[in-house]
């Protein structure tokens, strides 16, 4: 973020200071959610930003901690400007801290423009609607829940899945398919650990992935209120590339979690009163106003697309944060404990996930005709399959049909081939394969949800004779 040189209001006077929060005293001219400056007694300067403006009290959030800030020798400047971060197309293949300073060793960006981190509404009439496959090169994505370009697909996983695993394969080889279309990933990675930065700096710098990724980093050591702006500076730099620069831009986002708790800690600094689980009551619009920072303009020719990721605490789908998450996006992906432990990669649950605007991505000339048809025969043979399992573990597979012993071994040739994939970047085409080759399991007349034409023209009997 960017110190701002020009100094309008100063006062002496921090009246005191809870966890990352001071309160000044005798304030008058201040905004709200404008940046000021704290000097301390040792002269080092550092950031702060008005969150709560209460009579002459200001509430002041310090992006890089209040150690050391005392009340009586701490001066505190007021600049009358926003939080800005500085853009520059120059940011593709660097690594930044939360507030988009170098976190790489290289030199500082040149700007070509500050932003405010916290966008500019769209107007909703020149919002286009979401319109384009993207392919992950993940088959139970590409296929099942399919992500269109503009869309926010949030992933919902447990402590100890795979998700950052996923998260940096698809930031590897998410592509818009098409000739001449400019891509970019700007991965935000909030709270982590220095073992969890390891992987995907190594896993970016490895594959080559990382000269179109913008990285920003916040450690889980670093202050808890950066956390809070990081994914704002992320969002700005996207809207930045997309807009100015015409690019299809991929924001991953991980850990929601983290993000929220940071909110937490801050609203219970503040003495809020506290919503449901402690987190505060605005954090639904909160989140929505970092969701909605996705989609199209008209006449634009970038896009911004999101993939959320967050931890459920204890696989509870109806904790406030995935709750609140899946009521503002169009979707979720879901990981599965149980797919995990048989050694499925990625633990992809295929049941309870849902892309709600696949239908706008898929088809002829945008995938393929008999997408929409493969996808619900799949989605109900594998649903099948696996009610099946429950029954066998009642009565024993000796009391099933014929048929249901297809189904049976279905539902694990599904989980073999199409859900394991590993680090195998599959196309559409060969997902498309892989789930017909899976179908020709089942007897034709089973295929009760693929058009015949479709049967004819794609099924592995038809091709080979």
């Amino acid at each position: 973020m960017k110190p701002v040189s020009l100094l309008t209001k100063e006062c002496k006077t921090v009246n005191y200071v809870s966890g990352p929060l001071i309160f000044v005293q005798s304030v008058k001219g201040v905004s709200y959610g404008e940046i000021a400056q704290i000097t301390l007694p040792n002269g080092e300067v550092r950031t702060g930003q008005v969150l709560d403006i209460s009579r002459d009290l200001a509430v002041i959030q310090v992006f890089e901690g209040t150690s050391g800030i005392d009340n009586k020798e701490t001066r505190v400047q007021f600049t009358g400007k926003p939080p800005t971060i500085d853009v520059s197309i120059d940011l593709l293949g660097r690594i930044l801290n939360g507030v988009g300073k170098p976190r790489d060793g290289g030199p500082d960006i040149i700007p070509e423009a500050s932003l405010d981190i916290n966008g500019m509404p769209i107007n909703p009439y020149a919002r286009d609607k979401p319109a384009d496959f993207i392919q992950t090169g993940m088959s139970t994505i590409d296929a099942l829940t399919t992500l269109v370009r503009g869309q926010k697909l949030p992933i919902f996983s447990g402590a100890g899945l795979p998700a950052n695993k996923l998260a940096a394969q698809i930031a590897r080889q998410a592509k818009v398919l098409g000739e001449g279309e400019k891509f970019a990933v700007v991965f935000v990675a909030m709270g982590i650990t220095y073992k969890e930065a390891s992987f995907f700096m190594d896993d970016f710098e490895r594959t080559g992935a990382l000269e179109r990724v913008v990285f920003f980093m916040n450690l889980a050591d670093d202050p808890t209120i950066e956390r809070i702006a990081t994914p704002r500076c992320a969002l700005t730099v996207a809207e930045y590339l997309a807009f100015t620069h015409n690019l299809h831009v991929l924001v991953i986002m991980t850990d929601m979690i983290n993000y929220c708790e940071a909110l937490r800690e801050i609203s219970t600094a503040r003495e809020e009163v506290p919503g449901r689980r402690g987190y505060p009551g605005y954090m639904y619009t909160d989140l929505a106003s970092l969701y909605e920072r996705a989609g199209r303009i008209k006449g634009a020719k970038g896009s911004i697309t999101q993939i959320p990721i967050l931890t459920m605490p204890d696989d509870d789908i109806t904790h406030p944060v995935p709750d609140l998450t899946g009521y503002i996006t169009e979707g979720q992906i879901v990981l599965s404990r149980d797919l995990y432990r048989r050694g499925a990669n990625p633990p992809i649950d295929v049941l309870p996930c849902l892309s709600r605007l696949m239908n706008l991505g898929i088809g002829a000339g945008k995938t393929r005709e008999d997408h929409r048809n493969v996808a619900d025969q799949l989605y109900a043979s594998y649903a099948y399959g696996r009610d099946l399992r429950r029954l066998v573990a009642i009565v024993g597979e000796e009391a099933l049909t014929e048929l249901d012993k297809k189904y049976l071994k279905f539902a694990d040739e599904f989980e073999k081939k199409f859900i394991t994939q590993g680090d195998e970047n599959r196309s559409i085409e060969s997902t498309l394969e892989i789930g017909w080759d899976l179908m020709s399991m089942l007897p034709e007349e089973e295929l009760k949800r693929i058009k015949l034409d479709y049967i004819r023209k794609y099924h592995p009997a038809y091709r080979k004779g």
